[in-house]
């Protein structure tokens, strides 16, 4: 059995803003540079067999101050980022909000739906699993893929925060 270690990245300046990521390559701040470290510390002591991350640098630089603990390399997987939100990428809420009234009853941005990020989230979480049938899989990555993942294999959940854990038996 594989058990995934589910992990959002550390936070960002614009997760404290509020502002929309999407495919834009945040850095993370100080903040998340420390809930790396403490992600790392916690799961010193899991038997890793694999780190997988989304290609943009807060998921990716989250999953490498863990995999150094573990001695292993990151696999970086494009299909595990965030969802492409379009031109509302780098707005705020309140101006999304202000701009795109609509937004707060339906679909979220003019890239990619919901329905594409799950898809490419399920696809992606069924590649890492063949390729490591027994053992402990780090898998970093962003909001909405994580709470797509966290749906489809029936994990209940409420915000998904920066550097927080879901462990799953798959």
């Amino acid at each position: 059995m594989t058990e995934l270690v589910l992990v959002r990245h550390g936070e960002t300046d614009w997760n404290l803003e509020h502002r929309v990521q999407g495919h834009t390559d945040v850095p993370l701040n100080a903040r998340g540079l420390e809930q790396a470290r403490a992600l790392a510390e916690s799961l010193a002591a899991a038997e890793l067999v694999a780190v997988y991350s989304s290609d943009l640098s807060r998921a990716r630089d989250t999953a490498t101050t863990v995999a150094r603990f573990h001695g292993l390399e990151v696999t970086v997987d494009r299909d595990l980022r965030e969802k492409n939100f379009g031109s509302w990428e780098g707005l705020t809420d309140v101006e999304i909000a202000a701009r795109f009234p609509h937004a707060v009853r339906g679909h979220w941005g003019d890239g990619e739906t919901t329905e594409q990020v799950t898809e490419r989230a399920i696809k992606v979480i069924e590649r890492i699993r063949t390729r490591h049938l027994v053992g402990t899989v780090l898998v970093v990555s962003h909001g909405g893929p994580l709470r797509a993942l966290l749906d489809h294999l029936g994990v209940e959940h409420g915000p998904v925060h920066n550097c927080e854990v879901f462990r799953v038996d798959y």
